[in-house]
């Protein structure tokens, strides 16, 4: 996979500055490390906000919300971080709170839609089979289509998280300790190693959170695989009787 090679070589490129007038190696890693928990705080409502929405717009009982749940997505996707930032600032304040809801807002669409497509392309005798054998809906739900659907939900995840990761260095213009700070320092005193410190700071921990969820798909299907057996009931419902 090239996205760990390519963390470490812009990991490499962000740290060597440190000795030529740049952040220090230990105020980058601390500020990679504030990034990183930024990151988090904001795909993490995002992926839970998307997850529930579309499994909801799915559902028979919520197929009608799909347009306005869609167009939703869409509009949170149109406003640009920074400008989500600016709004925020008035009212939350300083901080990690208007980065964490303009992160809320970009990475909601990804996941939306991964989720939905994924619940989709479940084939409907899957479903149809898991009701046969006694499962409710919410089980069938649970047991089979989610990790049918996995798969295509850990990508749309992947991409929120990417995003969540390259977009938190705009949290520096709200005052939060992010890899976008060498960048606003370096874009105010006209310091170009600065701005190379932190872009490059900033693509090395996309890559290596873009490579981190690879590897736990990669690891999560090789465990599927070795776990399932055709042959195994166990744990599956009895048959209803007629």
């Amino acid at each position: 996979m090239m996205a760990p090679l390519l963390a470490l070589v812009l990991a490499l490129v962000a740290l060597l500055p440190g000795w030529f007038g740049g952040f220090p190696p230990g105020r980058l890693l601390g500020l990679a490390a504030s990034h990183a928990g930024l990151a988090l705080a904001g795909v993490v409502p995002a992926a839970a906000l998307g997850l529930a929405l579309g499994v909801l717009v799915t559902r028979p009982a919520g197929r009608a919300l799909r347009p306005a749940a869609d167009a939703l997505a869409a509009a949170a996707q149109a406003v640009p971080p920074v400008v989500a930032v600016a709004l925020a600032v008035p009212a939350m304040g300083f901080g990690w709170g208007p980065t964490i809801l303009a992160l809320l807002l970009y990475g909601l669409m990804p996941v939306l839609r991964a989720t939905v497509a994924a619940l989709e392309a479940v084939p409907p005798e899957a479903r149809l089979a898991a009701l046969a054998l006694g499962y409710t809906p919410a089980g069938a739900l649970r047991e089979v289509e989610l990790p049918l659907a996995w798969p295509l939900v850990l990508d749309g995840l992947r991409v929120a998280l990417v995003l969540a990761v390259a977009t938190a260095a705009v949290g520096a213009l709200a005052g939060a300790a992010t890899l976008g700070t060498p960048i606003v320092l370096g874009l105010q005193n006209q310091n170009q190693l600065l701005v190379l410190q932190g872009a490059a700071a900033t693509a090395a921990l996309a890559f290596a959170a873009e490579g981190a969820l690879l590897a736990a798909s990669t690891y999560a299907a090789r465990g599927r695989r070795s776990s399932a057996s055709p042959a195994s009931s166990e744990g599956r419902p009895q048959s209803r009787k007629p």
